[in-house]
């Protein structure tokens, strides 16, 4: 993946669109709405503990030895049962697929990690890789997707980042259950914003 958790909503945000309004317009207006919380959730990354404790990666990692990051806290996280660790300068790391409760603040670990390098990840829902040189172009303009990446940093809550490629804006959050997809298709058009998600439900 090419972010820590398919680099990854705080709060697992959902939008509902308001008014109508095409990539550059303004007229219509987002209300943040909260599903229910906490949920077990499930995502494939980087766990780091310095001096504060465990952390789940959620966003870009600087490629530093030891690695650094910022995400969230684990609670019940246990170095000792696991393989596929390092540790340097003071910093534990490792790449594991995890499964945990999830409030928008904290992950609660509900079931056993396991490596990264080990996973067999279940099918999940399909939709096409941003990433691939291959794909047939979005719909957005360069200008556009200014305006759009502005719009969503300001009103999505807890943005990883955003990106413009090959005429969409890849929006990167820590959770999605396909309610925010649906919420930007129906605003902007079904080739215009690919959410990845850091976090997916279980």
């Amino acid at each position: 993946m090419r972010r820590a958790f398919g680099a990854l909503l705080a709060a697992s945000t959902a939008l509902v669109v308001t008014g109508c309004a095409g990539p550059g317009g303004g007229s219509a207006t987002w209300t943040p709405a909260t599903p229910e919380l906490p949920r077990e959730v499930h995502g494939v990354g980087t766990v780091l503990e310095r001096d504060a404790g465990p952390m789940l990666c959620l966003g870009p990692i600087a490629e530093s030895y030891p690695p650094q990051c910022d995400g969230p806290p684990i609670v019940g996280w246990d170095w000792s049962a696991l393989d596929g660790r390092e540790t340097a300068s003071g910093v534990t790391w490792g790449a594991y697929a995890v499964w945990g409760d999830w409030d928008g603040e904290t992950f609660a670990v509900t079931r056993e990690p396991v490596p990264a390098a080990l996973h067999d990840p279940e099918a999940g829902p399909s939709r096409a890789d941003p990433w691939d040189e291959s794909l047939p172009p979005g719909t957005l303009t360069e200008a556009d997707a200014e305006h759009v990446r502005a719009e969503l940093e300001r009103l999505v809550p807890g943005v990883l980042g955003t990106a413009f490629v090959n005429g969409r804006v890849v929006l990167e959050v820590r959770f999605d259950d396909g309610t925010l997809q649906s919420a930007v298709d129906e605003r902007y058009g079904e080739e215009a914003i690919v959410v990845i998600p850091s976090l997916v439900p279980s």
